[in-house]
């Protein structure tokens, strides 16, 4: 049975041990915006002898969980929201865990699984990719994953295999939906972009985000501008990732520069 390393080791007292594995802390154990934005962060891994590197607490799902196994076609999805929720659920930016934003409002619920890509951020690169909108969302970026098995819980991270998206403008910011489905279900192997959906469950995904927000006797404050494919729902991601990078990265590099001009002018 593998055993935690820690530096406590087996042996006798006083009695060094050769090539043994301590904590670590490298750029491997967590991704590279954790390790960015702290480098303290790493500290929380343990090491496993003759096996990998894991995280002893809990990865915060925007920041501390890889954007997929291939972005921008392949990537992670986690999940906030399950078809069979009439309880809005997000990601409580702060803590990482799932929050109450709202009841649905309407009978409508969810056709797909419903969650957003970690690492990415709707911002002024997105932005530029949604004519009409004025601005990003400033949250991760949306993601719909369908599954032809019911997965009704969330808080769960599914591979998923991009195909398209929709290109949703909510009160002047572009808040785009990307269309995936799970990377390792055969039912999906012939969908390879959102041409090869089915229209009618295109339908209730427009229907869905065109509705979910809707007061009655007020407008929809909600546009879908356009449908689509997955070269351009590739784009979309790249656009988010290097917001991402922009947003929280980049201004943490700045944070760290600052820092130190300002100890070595003391």
């Amino acid at each position: 049975m593998a055993k935690l390393t820690a530096k406590k080791a087996a042996g006798k007292p006083g009695k060094k041990r050769k090539n043994s594995k301590q904590h670590t802390a490298t750029a491997d154990i967590l991704p590279s915006a954790l390790s960015a934005l702290s480098a303290k962060t790493a500290l929380n891994a343990l090491s496993i002898e003759g096996s990998t590197t894991f995280s002893k607490w809990r990865p915060h799902p925007w920041h501390g969980i890889p954007v997929g196994s291939n972005p921008p076609l392949n990537v992670t999805a986690y999940i906030e929201i399950t078809p069979f929720d009439s309880i809005k659920y997000e990601v409580d930016k702060s803590s990482g865990y799932l929050r109450v934003d709202r009841p649905q409002r309407t009978s409508s619920l969810p056709p797909a699984l419903y969650g957003f890509v970690p690492q990415t951020y709707c911002g002024e690169r997105v932005r530029a990719l949604a004519p009409g909108a004025l601005r990003g969302d400033g949250d991760p970026l949306d993601i719909c994953v369908l599954s032809e098995r019911p997965i009704n819980r969330p808080e769960v991270l599914v591979p998923a295999r991009v195909i398209g998206g929709l290109r949703m403008i909510d009160r002047g910011e572009a808040d785009d939906k990307i269309i995936a489905v799970v990377e390792s279900d055969p039912y999906w192997k012939d969908v390879i972009d959102i041409r090869d959906l089915s229209p009618v469950i295109l339908q209730r995904l427009e229907h869905y985000f065109l509705t979910y927000k809707l007061k009655p006797g007020e407008k929809s404050i909600v546009n879908i501008d356009a449908t689509y494919g997955r070269k351009e729902a590739a784009k979309v991601i790249l656009a988010a990732m290097e917001d991402y990078r922009a947003e929280f990265i980049s201004r943490a590099e700045l944070r760290g520069l600052q820092s130190a001009d300002d100890k070595s002018s003391e």
